[in-house]
C-alpha cells in the first residue's frame, strides 16, 4: 500500500500535464480535493480507532488484572476456608480428648469415692454389730445384776420376817 496524506493529494494539484482531450482539470482538482478530504476524514476516524483499540487494551489488561486478582483471592478464600475447617476439627477433637479424659477423670472419681464410701460404711456396720453387742452384754449384764438384786431383796424379805420371828420367840421364851 502506498503512503499518502491529505496533504500529498493536495499538492498534486496542478502536477498532472495539460494533454489536449484529457480530463477536465477543475474536475480532478475537485475530485483531488474530495479525495484529500475523505482521506481526513479516514485519518481522524483511523486514529480515533487506534485510541478507542489502546483505551480497550488498556481495560481489556485491567479486566485481565482484576480477574486474575480475583482468582487469587478466590485461591486464597478456598484455602483459608479450607485451613479454618482442619483448624476447627483439630479443635474439636482436642476438646472431644480433653472432655473424655474429664469424664473418665470424674468416673475414677466418682468410683474412688463410692468405693471409699461403701467401705467406711462396711467399717460402721461391723462397728454397729460391735456396739451392738456389747450394748446387749452390758444390758444382760444389768438385767443379772437387777435379777440378783431382787433375789437378794427377796431373801432378805423372807429372812427378815423368818428372823423377827426368831427373834420375838427368843425374846419370849
Amino acid at each position: 500500500m502506498i503512503d499518502l496524506t491529505p496533504l500529498d493529494v493536495r499538492k498534486k494539484r496542478g502536477d498532472f500535464r495539460k494533454v489536449v482531450r484529457g480530463y477536465d482539470a477543475a474536475a480532478v482538482d475537485d475530485f483531488l480535493e474530495t479525495v484529500a478530504g475523505r482521506m481526513e476524514e479516514l485519518v481522524r476516524e483511523q486514529n480515533a480507532l487506534a485510541a478507542r483499540v489502546d483505551s480497550m487494551t488498556d481495560a481489556i489488561a485491567a479486566y485481565r488484572e482484576r480477574e486474575r486478582a480475583m482468582n487469587e483471592a478466590l485461591v486464597s478464600a478456598q484455602q483459608l476456608r479450607e485451613d479454618v475447617r482442619e483448624q476447627a476439627a483439630r479443635e474439636a477433637d482436642l476438646v472431644l480428648r480433653e472432655a473424655r479424659a474429664e469424664a473418665d477423670r470424674i468416673v475414677g472419681e466418682a468410683r474412688r469415692q463410692a468405693t471409699a464410701a461403701a467401705e467406711a460404711l462396711r467399717r460402721l456396720q461391723g462397728q454397729r454389730v460391735r456396739f451392738l453387742r456389747l450394748f446387749r452384754t452390758l444390758v444382760e449384764r444389768q438385767l443379772a445384776e437387777i435379777e440378783a438384786e431382787e433375789d437378794r431383796t427377796a431373801a432378805i424379805g423372807r429372812g427378815d420376817a423368818d428372823e423377827s420371828t426368831t427373834l420375838s420367840e427368843g425374846q419370849g421364851g
